[in-house]
């Protein structure tokens, strides 16, 4: 049964058109699948009901939405009570297969796509397959297809953007560069970078002038996939990165690779990063840079209501680099961690009517309130131009449009998280070299590929 929701913008749909996707609905479950998980329904029931949820929303913004959207839906279930577990990414990552795997698993998780996290948890069963609350609730409709893929595996956990849904997207993603505008005037820059090049330059201005280039906190070790990522899709341009993601060409050792890994530790010996970045938090970098010391900062777009807050707000920007050759910036995001139902929750239909009140329209509009940016953005959703929320917005509409938003880099094996946040921890430490960086990664990823056949 579909269900009319308020006509949205469909932003981001280019994420995985540009991954060469096929597009279908990956509801297309057969009615033996269908049955074998017994009937599904909308209703709730009427008895006393706790949902355990785990989530990583542990940011300001998106923190301050999912407690909104939680309490609304007990005020309109009051028989249900949402028990809730928020880590952060760091955390749920060590903890969320040990709890899934327990006794009393949650009823409802955030799962990382790709292979070391979904693949892993519908490997072993762990997940239900949503494809007939898929259908129940409109999913179908109301997201992009393209997007739905991003959350879909193979029942046997082997293929990413197989053919079963595990879970829907709250919010867009995008890895961009935030500027400091006051700072880049003290060193004589009015307009921000639109290349890599062109970073590289302003911020040997910025050193010159005596400030912080750029604020970087690596102690989480995730925010070297995102500034290894943010600089390589700057430089290879979307299909490049596509293609070695998705495993259909390339090699990690290529020149762009390289040279995206020499340009990081080019700024590290120049002293333009943030020193002893490494043992740095990233709420401290993203911190620092809020309170106007330092001229730049290359995380997502999570982070907008908390820098909406900062003290030289007025003076931030956003955007992203331009590849040569491309017409439009390209760079790394997609959309949020997908909301996945446990395979032994004993209560699905609740759990799916929780899934889909904190993700469909009416929750997008709770999230653009609150500084956030919804997987799908509504159509009344238009930011003043100039401010942080604006410049995301327009960033993302242009870019996911232009088919420029490049996958997450660990999404490539099951292994390559780990793989890749040590290494570019040693990038950045100066204990490996560019080539020894990118062989480290070639290494995994053609294990990956031996094993695969």
């Amino acid at each position: 049964m579909k269900t009319t929701r308020k006509a949205p913008l469909l932003v981001g749909v280019a994420t995985a058109l540009a991954l060469g996707l096929a597009a279908c609905t990956p509801g297309g479950t057969s009615a033996s699948s269908d049955q074998s998980l017994g009937p599904v329904s909308k209703s709730v029931g009427s008895g006393r009901t706790t949902l355990t949820v785990w989530d990583q929303n542990t940011d300001g913004g998106i923190d301050e939405a999912q407690q909104q959207l939680n309490a609304a839906f007990e005020k309109a279930h009051p028989n249900i009570t949402v028990k809730r577990v928020s880590r952060s990414f760091a955390d749920l990552k060590t903890t969320l297969k040990l709890a899934l795997s327990g006794d009393n698993p949650p009823d409802v998780v955030q799962a990382n796509q790709g292979y070391p996290d979904m693949g892993a948890f519908v490997k072993a069963g762990l997940l239900r397959p949503v494809d007939d609350y898929a259908k129940l609730y409109g999913w179908n409709d109301y997201y992009p297809s393209s997007l739905l893929k991003l959350n879909s595996f193979s029942s046997n956990g082997t293929t990413w953007q197989g053919d079963h849904l595990y879970g829907v997207s709250q919010t867009g993603e995008l890895v961009g560069l935030y500027y400091d505008k006051a700072v880049l005037a003290k060193a004589g820059i009015t307009n921000p970078p639109t290349t890599v090049s062109e970073l590289t330059e302003d911020m040997a201005k910025v050193k010159a002038a005596g400030s912080l280039p750029l604020s970087y906190g690596d102690v989480e070790k995730s925010p070297g996939i995102h500034l290894y990522g943010f600089v390589l899709s700057a430089l290879a341009g979307h299909d490049a990165v596509n293609d070695l993601v998705t495993s259909e060409r390339g090699s990690w050792t290529g020149s762009d690779e390289v040279t995206a890994a020499k340009t990081i530790q080019g700024w590290q010996e120049k002293g333009y990063i943030t020193p002893g970045a490494n043992g740095v938090s990233r709420d401290d970098a993203v911190a620092a840079f809020g309170k106007g010391q330092s001229a730049f900062l290359v995380t997502g777009t999570w982070y907008e209501a908390t820098l909406e807050a900062a003290a030289a707000a007025k003076d931030i920007g956003f955007t992203a680099l331009t590849p040569k050759g491309s017409d439009t910036p390209v760079t790394m995001g997609g959309e949020g961690l997908a909301w996945a139902l446990t395979s032994k929750t004993k209560h699905p239909d609740a759990a799916a009517a929780y899934v889909d009140f904190i993700t469909n329209a009416k929750a997008s509009e709770t999230l653009v309130k609150t500084g956030n940016l919804p997987t799908v953005v509504p159509s009344s959703d238009t930011p003043a131009s100039g401010t942080i929320s604006g410049d995301i917005t327009s960033e993302y509409k242009e870019i996911s449009q232009a088919n420029g938003i490049t996958p997450y880099l660990d999404y490539a094996t099951p292994t390559f998280y780990d793989t890749l946040t040590a290494a570019a921890q040693d990038l950045v430490a100066g204990k490996a070299t560019p080539q020894e960086f990118t062989q480290t990664l070639q290494t995994d990823y053609a294990a990956f590929g031996k094993s695969r056949g």
